[in-house]
């Protein structure tokens, strides 16, 4: 057998994940004559072939697929020696790859990373926004570090650690204005929008209509920022998220109101693999996530308060969990220095 070396490897995880030579070759940075030169040369090697090379798209044989699975836990243990390595430093350092859902990525991550960057200018950070469903299985293949998500997910082999929860907001057409804000049981009898399935928020607002699914005339968007739109458009009303309002109601002609307690709210938090090394850092990175929140909030809260029943307007993050005193320690002393 002709040597395998680990380049192979990762090109050949990258196809089996992007079934696709195009976009498994933008993935890694390389050509795509390259890439199937070292696929090639990977299946010489092996003796066996891996792929069906197809026009549009490349597909597994059985062969590859088994192949597929070992060679994911061979990067995987590569890249837990790698993260052994950074773990023994003591503090976050290198590329660190962390994943955001989209009903919190486009809100929350700019403070995130402007945090980190700032006080930890060693780290390279890259950013995966995906649905919850793929980053845990992204976390789980040992692609992402950690992930910021809606708790709980519920995946044993991970550990949760909640953050700080917040509320949904109402959102509706601009004349609709100082109008009373509807109970959960008067909601269901709305022009209700949501996000598409797959998305976890989805869930939330429906368990909070008590609704197993929407009615039929109900409008699915892919983006919280549709939704609101369609609102504006008069087309129904929608709930979305508090770090979003500031962004996404700017431009539609909507009116934003809150529930009467107890309002419906979601629980944010961070997870990772329970066998990783760099645990104790990245619950040093879940102060920094918690501290961005509260600093986000304080931003929005300057620019507009938000009307709810009996004049009642918006109130700070709460605070779910942080890290031990001794863990936050170092954090707290990397903030006393900025």
């Amino acid at each position: 057998m002709n040597e395998i070396t680990f380049r192979q490897l990762r090109y050949f995880d990258a196809l089996a994940g992007q079934s696709h030579f195009g976009r498994a070759a933008a993935v890694c940075g390389i050509s795509q004559p390259a890439l199937s030169m070292q696929i090639k040369e990977l299946e010489e090697a092996l003796g066996a072939v891996l792929i069906e090379r197809g026009a549009r798209q490349v597909r597994l044989t059985k062969f590859g697929e088994e192949a597929a699975l070992r060679v994911r836990d061979i990067l995987r243990s590569v890249d837990e020696l790698g993260d052994f390595a950074r773990a023994s430093r003591g503090w976050l350092a290198g590329q660190l790859h962390i994943g955001m859902i989209p009903t919190i990525a486009p809100y929350l991550l700019p403070t995130v990373i402007g945090n980190l960057t700032r006080m930890h200018p060693e780290l390279d950070i890259h950013v995966r926004e995906a649905l919850t469903s793929k980053l845990i299985q992204e976390l789980v293949e040992g692609r992402l570090d950690t992930a910021i998500v809606a708790l709980p997910v519920s995946e044993p082999s991970l550990t949760e650690v909640a953050l700080f929860a917040e509320n949904f907001l109402l959102v509706r057409p601009g004349e609709d204005e100082g109008t009373p804000v509807p109970s959960s049981e008067r909601l269901r009898e709305m022009r209700l929008l949501l996000l598409e399935e797959g998305h976890c928020f989805r869930d939330q607002a429906l368990s909070f209509c008590n609704m197993q699914s929407p009615p039929r005339e109900a409008l699915d968007a892919s983006s919280l920022s549709t939704l609101v739109q369609m609102v504006s458009a008069g087309m129904g009303v929608t709930l979305i998220p508090e770090m979003a309002v500031a962004v996404e109601t700017r431009s539609g002609s909507v009116s934003v109101a809150r529930f009467k307690d107890p309002q419906p709210s979601r629980t944010i938090g961070m997870i990772w693999r329970k066998t990783s090394p760099l645990a104790g850092q990245l619950l040093q990175l879940s102060e920094v996530v918690c501290r961005s929140a509260v600093a986000l909030r304080e931003q929005q809260d300057g620019h507009r308060a938000i009307p709810g029943p009996k004049g009642r307007s918006g109130g700070k993050y709460s605070l779910k969990r942080r890290a031990p005193r001794h863990k936050r320690s170092a954090v707290n002393s990397r903030l006393a220095r900025q």
